[in-house]
């Protein structure tokens, strides 16, 4: 790293926007100073819920930003959706401290994206560069470990062959082939799965419901109003603590603007559902999923054919439904692998951890092979 300078930032606002954005490109919406620097003002991240910002910025030899990383301190595992939880305790069981750690992630969105975010003109050596200094940060702190989640597979080999350890997980993507409209998608299936498809839209839009997606400015107060209930009311629920701020949503809106896709519906005028999306270049990632009341089929209409028929209207490649729910895949969402990589100080942690993921690896692997058994794609579609 000789002549490369790394700097720890304790807010997304000490790198100007139009520079954190160069290196993060316009694909990913999660990873665009918007979206991040909604998450802190709102008030959604911060040192009081757990995740203190430490955005890495590396400078190449010439003085130019070079690459930036979204980057917090973490003391606990929650919000991830890379579960470490078993690696801390047998750590701490053995007299080790594993928290803090540094993740290297955006918080609470398990949406694969890059996370070494490289400026186009920077040195080809610079990921490599990164991935050390990462290294270094964990060893100069006196931090446990760092942890870089739903990454690319390219930097997840690149991480890898600096010395971190490479994981792999599973998600649910659909993907275009082209079709004109959801019907050339059905097209594609079994008979069977066809008639329940066919089925389920039918009987989720003879309840009663009238059905509204909504972009950017189209979204009003009320509508994240009622969102931000629903939100609450599902995490009162299931688990007792809220992640996200009543501030985030507006803002998002207002930063992203039509990269917010807000899919509302509505009984008798009144919103009793809606499902988030965000908007990349190819591709619309579900984000939040909330409802009150018992309406048959409204998940996956809501959630997933109406995001599919988007993605079609509006050229995408993917639409991108996250993790869990085997049920997705007889909706046309095929597990996909996703990736991490994590680098441990301690090298008995880092040798046992090892082990559990080289042994893991062939059991994910084999887990996506016997989940694509169950595609409901006619043969030689999928």
């Amino acid at each position: 790293m000789a002549d490369w300078s790394i700097s720890l930032h304790n807010s997304i606002h000490a790198i100007p926007a139009t520079e954190w954005d160069a290196c993060a490109g316009v694909d990913n919406p999660f990873v665009s100073h918007a979206f991040l620097s909604a998450l802190e003002d709102s008030g959604s991240v911060r040192k009081e819920t757990g995740w203190l910002p430490q955005h890495v910025s590396l400078h190449a030899p010439d003085g130019q930003l070079a690459a930036t990383c979204p980057a917090y301190i973490k003391g606990h595992s929650w919000g991830e959706y890379v579960f470490d939880q078993g690696w801390a305790r047998a750590f701490e069981a053995a007299g080790g401290r594993y928290y803090p750690k540094l993740q290297i992630a955006v918080p609470f969105t398990p949406a694969p994206g890059p996370r070494l975010l490289t400026h186009p003109d920077a040195p080809p050596e610079t990921q490599q560069v990164m991935a050390d200094a990462l290294r270094q940060i964990c060893h100069d702190t006196g931090l446990s470990s760092a942890h870089v989640t739903f990454c690319t597979e390219q930097e997840s080999h690149v991480l890898a062959e600096r010395g971190w350890l490479p994981r792999l997980g599973l998600q649910y993507h659909w993907h275009n082939q082209n079709y004109a409209c959801f019907d050339d998608f059905l097209e594609t299936l079994s008979s069977r799965k066809r008639k329940a498809i066919r089925r389920e839209r039918r009987d989720a839009n003879a309840a009663g419901l009238s059905f509204h997606t909504l972009r950017g400015s189209d979204i009003t107060p009320e509508d994240w109003q009622a969102f931000y209930t629903f939100y609450q009311n599902t995490i009162d629920k299931k688990w007792g603590n809220a992640y996200l701020t009543p501030d985030f949503f507006p803002l998002l809106s207002e930063r992203l603007q039509d990269r917010v896709v807000l899919m509302i519906a509505r009984h008798k005028g009144a919103p009793v559902a809606a499902a988030l999306n965000l908007l990349g270049s190819d591709t619309l990632y579900g984000r939040n999923w909330r409802c009150v009341g018992n309406w048959p089929f409204l998940h996956f209409e809501l959630c997933y054919y109406r995001a599919i028929d988007f993605a079609i209207a509006h050229g995408l490649k993917r639409v991108e439904a996250g993790a869990q729910g085997e049920h997705k895949i007889q909706r046309g969402y095929l597990p996909a692998l996703t990736h991490s990589a994590h680098w441990l100080e301690n090298p008995s942690l880092r040798n046992g951890v090892g082990a559990f993921l080289q042994a893991e690896r062939p059991a994910i692997l084999a887990e996506a092979e016997a989940l694509n058994v169950l595609s409901p794609y006619r043969q030689g579609e999928t």
